[in-house]
């Protein structure tokens, strides 16, 4: 999937700014080696190293690599996916927001995350959790059906567990699961094109093949089966899950 980082930025930033609130579970010290764990475009990497933290910030995006580097040259940002890291024992902490549902490798990303860290290192993440933007992805795919697109409705690149699965499979990495939470967060989307940006965002590989045209059709009508539900006092609302979870080595 290639990253719209300016999109990200000017119609997404709610990603980094929900951020914070793990950046403050991870609570980073001064002098720590801190690896952020799909990075986007550095915003929470700047705030980790606003800390006094040495932070190495990692992507699979090039693009999101590339802007991260514009807007902050003293961080140090890679362009590296999160099954394939190769780090051992360099972290005292890994940190990671909004990224782990894009990893259907996640046995490889686990393994990745527990070699970087050093001993009693801890790993400190929040991502889609079990449900995450089921109605949407409901109306979407009823969309799709209704324009002769079956397909695509088979397209799978997220991965959205819950705690136990989640839980369970750090603790057979070997981490020492101290904390983990479920929680519903209806996040707000900027404009009255919100949810479709949000898709066109997110979303570009359910598209496949698709025309511009078809494509505007198909969100248009899930567009129209989501507002009674999902555009609240003209401000239209995404239907998050997700999973914050603490763990250490």
């Amino acid at each position: 999937m290639k990253w719209n980082s300016n999109l990200y930025d000017t119609k997404h930033d709610f990603v980094s700014k929900y951020g914070e609130d793990v950046v403050a579970l991870l609570n980073p010290k001064s002098g720590e080696k801190i690896l952020d764990l799909g990075c986007g475009t550095g915003d929470l990497a700047e705030m980790i190293a606003k800390t006094g933290a040495h932070v190495t910030g990692v992507d699979s995006s090039k693009e999101m690599i590339a802007d991260a580097r514009k807007k902050f040259p003293h961080v140090e940002f890679k362009v590296e996916r999160a099954e394939n890291l190769h780090y051992h024992a360099q972290f005292d902490a890994v940190f990671s927001n909004a990224t782990l549902h894009w990893v259907l490798e996640k046995e490889k990303a686990a393994a990745c995350i527990y070699n970087a860290l050093k001993s009693g290192g801890r790993f400190v993440a929040e991502f889609g959790g079990q449900n995450n933007v089921l109605q949407m992805m409901t109306a979407l795919k009823n969309a799709f059906t209704q324009f002769g697109h079956e397909n695509n409705v088979g397209i799978n690149f997220w991965y959205f567990p819950s705690i136990g699965e989640y839980a369970t499979l750090l603790e057979k990495q070997g981490f020492n699961v101290a904390y983990a939470v479920h929680f519903d967060r209806p996040t707000p989307l900027k404009g009255d094109d919100g949810m479709k940006n949000w898709f066109s965002m997110f979303g570009t590989t359910f598209f496949k093949g698709l025309s511009a045209e078809m494509i505007e059709k198909i969100l248009t009508n899930a567009e129209e089966q989501l507002k009674p539900t999902h555009k609240i006092n003209g401000v239209w609302y995404a239907d998050y899950k997700r999973i914050r979870i603490v763990a250490t080595k």
